[in-house]
C-alpha cells in the first residue's frame, strides 16, 4: 500500500469511530432517518476520496456527493 493510501484507511476508520460514538451518545434523543439524498452524497464523496489518484474522477465523484448533500440540505428546509 502508498503511504496516502494508508493515511487515507486512517482517515476513513476515525471517520467510522466518530460515527458510531455519535450514535450511541445521542441515544435518549429522537432518532431521525438518513434520506436516501444523505446516504448517496456520503457515498460519493467517500468514493471521491478512494479515486483521489485520478484527479477528475475523484473530484467529480466529491463534486456530486457535494451537490446532493446541498440538495438535501435545501429540501430538509423547504419542508419547515
Amino acid at each position: 500500500m502508498v503511504v496516502s493510501q494508508i493515511y487515507l484507511l486512517i482517515s476513513v476508520i476515525i471517520l467510522f469511530v466518530i460515527v458510531i460514538f455519535v450514535f450511541f451518545i445521542n441515544k435518549n434523543q429522537p432518532k431521525k432517518r438518513i434520506t436516501l439524498l444523505t446516504s448517496l452524497s456520503f457515498i460519493f464523496i467517500i468514493l471521491g476520496m478512494f479515486f483521489g489518484e485520478n484527479r477528475l474522477l475523484g473530484y467529480s465523484l466529491i463534486g456530486v456527493g457535494i451537490l446532493f448533500a446541498v440538495f438535501d440540505i435545501v429540501k430538509k428546509e423547504s419542508k419547515k
